[in-house]
């Protein structure tokens, strides 16, 4: 086995503003595990909120090289559950375990959904994003996409019910919200019945992090649903979240891969929950990885490709917000030489 790392720094489409920053590029690393003529590939985007810089998650993996390269594994969860003992960062860890994951289905010649027994004919659409900038700039990237059923719209300002009903008059589409922990509980109550007539259907992170404890009132009073991100990052966040979400949005580099994400899939079913798994701006790699559990959600956003001015890998088509998977070994993208 051999591990090779490849960075690139991803030039978006536009420029990407949430709450809380605003971006061009967006640095990312893809991680290359070599097994003979086999290839697997892995990727996590570099984030500053979550102190994951690509220098810092080269830096991990170079500390436990030897450990990747020598241990001899069967199916990826083996293999992560070594690293996560050495306690690899969650992001470089996705990395890995996606690569892990691609390879796996490579060695049997199948897509990872079909090793995993799932139905690939049963995936919900995917959401494009509208990232926060003046309405006539949001109703224009809107525009490019007209043709995609589901928005995700990033909210978080003094101008967010404004911004709903400008883009409500150009699209009959459903919309989600994405405050990014950009809001408080009154405005939360505040705006959620006007939100509800304009066809938003659920609410995504309204509070900040550390304002847990409040969640557990706004769910009852909230006449919308509300999925949990940044407050639910790993499988443990998961029962933390029961009873103050309706259900949680997974980021794999934020559990550290595949392996954790389907746990935290089981347990949220266990308690009740709606599943949701998102992206993070990135390559069709790590979109590829998304798109192996499909069959297990309720609802995605894995447009983190299409916000690219240029790809740097080939994998799944997306049209009109369907992932169209096919019968590629593994998770359906490769590295562009």
């Amino acid at each position: 086995m051999q591990l090779r790392l490849h960075q690139y720094d991803l030039q978006l489409r536009h420029t990407f503003a949430i709450s809380r920053e605003t971006i061009e590029t967006q640095p990312t690393l893809i991680v290359e595990l070599i097994d003979g003529d086999l290839h697997g590939f892995g990727e996590a985007s570099a984030n500053q909120f979550y102190q994951a810089s690509v220098p810092e998650m080269i830096a991990a993996l170079e500390a436990v090289r030897s450990l990747i390269e020598k241990t001899q594994w069967e199916t990826p969860d083996q293999l992560w559950s070594m690293l996560a003992k050495s306690g690899l960062h969650t992001f470089p860890l996705c990395a890995v375990d996606e690569a892990a994951h691609d390879l796996w289905g490579k060695r049997h010649g199948k897509p990872v959904h079909v090793l995993w027994g799932l139905d690939a004919n049963k995936r919900p659409l995917s959401n494009y994003t509208i990232g926060i900038d003046t309405i006539d700039v949001m109703l224009a990237k809107m525009k490019q996409y007209s043709d995609w059923p589901v928005f995700k719209i990033k909210l978080g300002t003094d101008r967010d019910l404004e911004i709903i009903r400008s883009l409500r008059e150009s699209t009959e589409a459903t919309f989600r919200v994405d405050a990014n922990c950009g809001w408080t509980a009154a405005r939360t109550l505040q705006l959620a019945p006007q939100l509800s007539e304009l066809g938003v259907q659920f609410i995504e992170q309204p509070l900040p992090i550390e304002q847990l404890s409040e969640m557990e009132e706004l769910l009852r009073e909230c006449c919308l649903p509300i999925m949990a991100d940044e407050n639910c990052q790993v499988p443990s966040d998961v029962d933390r979240c029961f009873g103050k979400f309706t259900g949680i949005n997974i980021k794999l580099v934020k559990c550290g891969g595949l392996t954790p994400a389907r746990q935290m899939i089981h347990r949220a079913r266990e308690l009740g929950m709606q599943v949701m798994v998102g992206c993070m701006i990135e390559s069709s790699i790590g979109i590829g990885a998304i798109a192996q559990l499909l069959p297990l959600l309720d609802y995605v956003d894995m447009d983190g490709a299409e916000l690219l001015a240029e790809d740097v890998a080939d994998g799944y088509q997306i049209v009109r917000g369907d992932c169209l998977l096919d019968d590629s070994p593994g998770c359906g993208a490769t590295l562009r030489s």
